[in-house]
């Protein structure tokens, strides 16, 4: 009996994840331990769980019902967990979160590095990737995301945060080309442009003097799909470009960007923690967005004293 209990996990794993060979990478096993466990589990119950051809495999009758049975005891022994777990003051088992590349390393990774020297039973998994990765196929606890959310109906989301922007240039770039007193100015400046699908991503600016927020689509022999290298070229004296608050803090800080002009006050991207809809969430997944929460706002920002500096002149 004991066997058979430590399988049905396998079981399921092997049918969400559609494969054999995906369940084992999911699980950490090989796929030959994922056929040997589904061959135990059909041997003692006496039926065909999985229809397998060469190319295909798929549930009998017999393995869909199994598969109902099997998801609600597992909810309710995750839900048993949860509860048990609340009660204790530290935080175990493995925690896999799904995160932007750059965003991820500079603003996330640190953060949760944090929680696991505060709770030595955590196992934390990290996975860097721009692209939306399906949690519930993929396994995942939790993912972070920028933007903005489509709709599902098996995941939900908390807001954690939102990203600022600023317009930088070096300060060798502005003693060259002169510093823009207006909007109107940046037209005789160069870009660095990010490009997101194809597109430009246009500038959305307020001048110093507190006018109306304007829309800018700059032009420029430079356009770039990857924020680093557009910050490295930024630093490099090769123009001026639009970036994340969190990217640039330290070199803003230091003097080796200068900000131009202000935010527009409603110009915002907001980041989300998303997971997979349970009745019972898993007291690591909770406190590590909780955390979040806390504690990444204040990595997004400039520092209060980083305000739009005065004019760059120019050695006499």
């Amino acid at each position: 009996m004991t066997s058979t209990l430590k399988d049905i996990p396998v079981f399921v794993a092997a049918v969400e994840a559609g494969s054999f060979a995906q369940a084992a990478v999911r699980l950490h096993l090989s796929r030959s331990a994922v056929g040997k466990s589904i061959a135990r589990l059909e041997e003692r119950l006496g039926v065909r769980l999985f229809q397998r051809t060469t190319r295909s495999q798929s549930l009998t009758d017999n393995g869909a019902l199994f598969y109902e049975r099997c998801l609600r005891a597992l909810e309710e022994i995750r839900g048993a967990e949860s509860l048990l777990e609340t009660g204790k003051h530290h935080i175990s088992g493995r925690l896999r979160v799904s995160m932007p590349v750059l965003f991820g390393r500079q603003c996330i990774a640190p953060l949760l590095i944090e929680l696991t020297q505060e709770h030595p039973g955590l196992e934390l998994e990290m996975s860097f990737s721009d692209r939306v990765v399906d949690l519930v196929e993929e396994g995942f606890d939790m993912a972070v995301r920028n933007g903005t959310l489509s709709d599902s109906a098996v995941l939900v989301a908390r807001r954690l945060g939102e990203h600022r922007m600023v317009l930088c240039a070096a300060p060798d770039y502005l003693l060259k080309k002169g510093q823009p007193e207006t909007l109107a100015d940046l037209h005789q400046h160069t870009a660095i442009n990010y490009l997101r699908a194809g597109r430009v991503l246009p500038w959305q600016l307020a001048d110093s003097k507190g006018g109306a927020p304007q829309t800018i689509m700059p032009r420029s022999s430079l356009n770039m799909d990857d924020l680093q290298a557009i910050c490295d070229a930024t630093l490099a004296g090769h123009g001026i470009a639009w970036l994340p608050c969190w990217m640039v803090r330290k070199e803003i800080k230091n003097g080796t960007l200068i900000p131009l002009f202000k935010q527009a006050p409603d110009v915002r991207f907001d980041v989300h923690a998303v997971w997979q809809q349970t009745p019972h969430l898993p007291l690591r997944v909770r406190i590590a967005i909780d955390m979040l929460v806390s504690r990444l706002p204040s990595v997004m920002a400039l520092d209060a004293q980083a305000a739009v500096p005065g004019p760059i002149k120019k050695p006499r």
